[in-house]
């Protein structure tokens, strides 16, 4: 990938790891310590293709360590989580765009925003 590209996607995994990081927090578990256990059997997974079975390495948050959730029964369906994760980015696209165009369109210097009265004395509006 191009430089620009892998730095999105970089910055875009980065923001994933809020989810189990959140829910380790809300469960009162050491965070740290099992978001990174998470994160090393992901990238083994990734690195060696002869542990595939890693992949199902989910978080238990009851007894505060990383577990085989395809052992353990929990199954997720694939497509409610890509929904979400779609409409959390285009939600979070949105608010950037509208953003670029609040800074685009700066107030001027003589644009003071004149109170109601001064609107009345003009004519812009009637009393």
């Amino acid at each position: 990938m191009g430089s620009r590209e892998q730095l999105a996607i970089a910055e875009f995994a980065r923001s994933l790891l809020v989810i189990p990081n959140t829910l380790a927090v809300s469960a009162a578990q050491d965070a740290i310590d099992l978001v990174a256990k998470f994160r090393a059997f992901h990238n083994e997974v990734q690195v060696n293709t002869e542990r595939k079975n890693l992949k199902w390495i989910g978080l238990d948050l009851v007894n505060g360590k990383p577990r085989d959730n395809k052992q353990a029964g929990v199954y997720e369906p694939s497509v409610v989580k890509t929904k979400s994760l779609k409409f959390a980015t285009e939600a979070a696209t949105t608010i950037l765009r509208i953003d670029d165009l609040i800074k685009l369109q700066p107030e001027s210097k003589g644009d003071k925003g004149g109170s109601y009265e001064d609107a009345v004395h003009s004519g812009e509006i009637e009393d």
